[in-house]
């Protein structure tokens, strides 16, 4: 009788244990609701991003007074998130928690520390709320132009404020909206007028309007040139403090920038050491009466050379694309990797209005989406360029190399990474909707690694993947010296083409894009370390005779979130 009444009671105790938590995770999944929706309220450009079209006909609030009440929700919440105690949530929702309570202190030190929308005219650059009306096929066309005309009348709004917040940027940053605004014009004119050609009847309506907006970003654009730019006499490098603290932000993770450049400058020399063993035969194989070269280097730049003769053009990139994808996704399928999604990835030209920071990028559904296209952009030289310039240019994206962009950006890197991402479910959509950078990134060169590691496209590609490596760790290199030790173009531009074999193009590409960001270059190779340490730890806990496809689907089923948690989910 004693037994059955200490069972009694203890079950009791479990029952209202369990009650009191289930309190607790409705509690904050309220919460967690609450200011999701009222941050896409806010933020309408967000939303759309997202798949949600609610506010479609509206922009956020730029002005400063905007900036300020999007600070005082996360203040409130953050307020809201320290008065719970996260140990009594359900695992799910304890993650949850954690990277909402980091993404709104990331957003806080954003607006009080960064403080972007003071020095980075790129903060103001309109093109991806008018473009993400247009790319995807979420609505009526018409229906979706409506939207646009709305947009279009609130863009002389974000250009004041533009003009009213920016005090004293750097050049380069002034310099690269310059040409970002340039494309603006193109894609409200030319590209706009695409879509207007299916829906006739629109075009008188449109006309005045799509004047009107044209009109404020020609004079945008004259005040950007005239009187922004010879002011704009600010320091693109953060510092050492400021850097710290952002870089703690964007890694979600304890890793010191000490750490991560010991690491980074080891990793290099052994990456040179892998690539020129990989490099000998092909040497031997090119050079056949060359008996033997002293300098590892030569070597390596040798084979280097050889391979960007087989390049693309402008005229045929898209097509090469198009085919390497198709045959990543084959190697796949066929070496039963991971698997594949069924959405479809469309490979198109970057817009005009989003060049000058990246040479591609894979363009996602958003997770609240219904039409779920992926879009894998590949950006064209520059109609300014010298014939030179874009020699230079497809030597360093020849035909292998592309190869290997092709795996990182799409097969199977981001697009097959996202498509996973979208199809987790929790009780709220935090980890849908705030991603891990580094998990991300680092899930894409992790691709990049597992494909040559399988034997896709033999020496010549593993030539290419084994320079991106040198790329990603000299990213991260460069990503903290140029913003906290003063490292100069020059320096930079001799690491990258002396030790990663970077063509002066590139290496000038990765130099401005430096300047215009920080802490992202280090996602790369963070983000690489973590997922090999996910790997490892698999295999080390599971033994050497791995299904890598149940590994690499069960990492890739927890969403975006900091590799940490992934590593807590996967019980490593």
């Amino acid at each position: 009788m004693k037994l059955f009444s200490a069972i009694f009671v203890s079950g009791i105790l479990l029952m209202m244990l369990t009650c009191s938590m289930r309190r607790d995770d409705q509690k904050f999944e309220r919460l967690a609701g609450n200011y999701i929706e009222k941050t896409l309220r806010m933020n309408p450009e967000f939303a759309t991003y997202l798949g949600d079209h609610r506010f479609d006909n509206s922009w956020n609030d730029h002005t400063l007074e905007g900036i300020q009440k999007s600070r005082q929700l996360d203040k409130t919440y953050l307020d809201s998130l320290n008065a719970l105690n996260p140990d009594k949530l359900s695992e799910s929702n304890r993650i949850d928690y954690q990277i909402l309570k980091h993404q709104i202190q990331y957003s806080i030190f954003h607006v009080d520390t960064l403080k972007e929308y003071e020095w980075n005219p790129r903060v103001y650059n309109f093109g991806g709320g008018i473009y993400s009306l247009i790319a995807r096929d979420f609505a009526p066309l018409k229906e979706r132009l409506q939207n646009v005309e709305e947009r279009l009348k609130g863009i002389p709004a974000i250009l004041e404020a533009a003009k009213t917040n920016l005090k004293n940027p750097p050049k380069v940053h002034t310099e690269t909206a310059i040409l970002q605004n340039k494309g603006n014009i193109s894609l409200i004119t030319s590209e706009l007028d695409q879509f207007l050609n299916e829906v006739p009847e629109m075009k008188e309506e449109f006309k005045p309007i799509q004047e009107k907006a044209v009109s404020a970003v020609e004079a945008y654009g004259k005040w950007l040139e005239d009187e922004l730019l010879p002011r704009s006499n600010g320091d693109f490098r953060i510092g050492d403090e400021r850097y710290r603290k952002k870089l703690a932000y964007a890694l979600d993770s304890d890793i010191t920038k000490e750490e991560i450049l010991q690491s980074a400058e080891k990793d290099l020399k052994e990456t040179q050491i892998a690539l020129h063993e990989t490099a000998l035969p092909l040497f031997r194989k090119y050079y056949p009466n060359i008996d033997y070269v002293q300098d590892n280097k030569e070597v390596i730049k040798g084979v280097l050379d050889k391979l960007a003769e087989d390049h693309p053009t402008n005229q045929t990139i898209i097509d090469l694309a198009r085919q390497s994808t198709e045959a990543t996704t084959q190697f796949v399928r066929e070496n039963d990797l991971v698997t594949v999604p069924d959405e479809e990835v469309k490979i198109i030209v970057m817009p005009e209005f989003q060049r000058g920071v990246a040479v591609a990028y894979c363009d996602a559904p958003g997770p609240l989406e219904s039409k779920k296209e992926t879009f894998y952009a590949i950006s064209p030289t520059p109609a300014d360029w010298t014939p030179e310039r874009v020699n230079s240019f497809f030597r360093e994206y020849n035909n292998y190399m592309l190869q290997d962009l092709t795996i990182h950006e799409a097969m199977p890197g981001h697009y097959l990474q996202l498509a996973h991402s979208n199809q987790f479910k929790a009780p709220t959509m935090i980890r849908a909707i705030f991603y891990s950078g580094p998990f991300v990134e680092g899930w894409a060169t992790y691709a990049e690694q597992l494909m040559v590691e399988k034997g896709y496209g033999g020496p010549e590609v593993k030539m290419q993947q084994l320079k991106m490596r040198l790329r990603l760790l000299i990213n991260a290199i460069i990503d903290q010296k140029i913003h906290t030790e003063g490292m100069s173009e020059q320096q930079a531009m001799d690491l990258m083409m002396n030790e990663g074999f970077q063509e002066e193009g590139e290496a000038a590409g990765k130099w401005r894009r430096a300047c215009l960001t920080s802490t992202q270059l280090s996602t790369y190779y963070v983000g690489n370390m973590e997922i090999n340490d996910i790997r490892n730890k698999y295999e080390a806990k599971m033994g050497s005779n791995i299904d890598l496809k149940k590994l690499h689907d069960q990492m890739l089923s927890y969403g975006s979130p900091a590799a940490k948690y992934v590593k807590q989910l996967m019980g490593l």
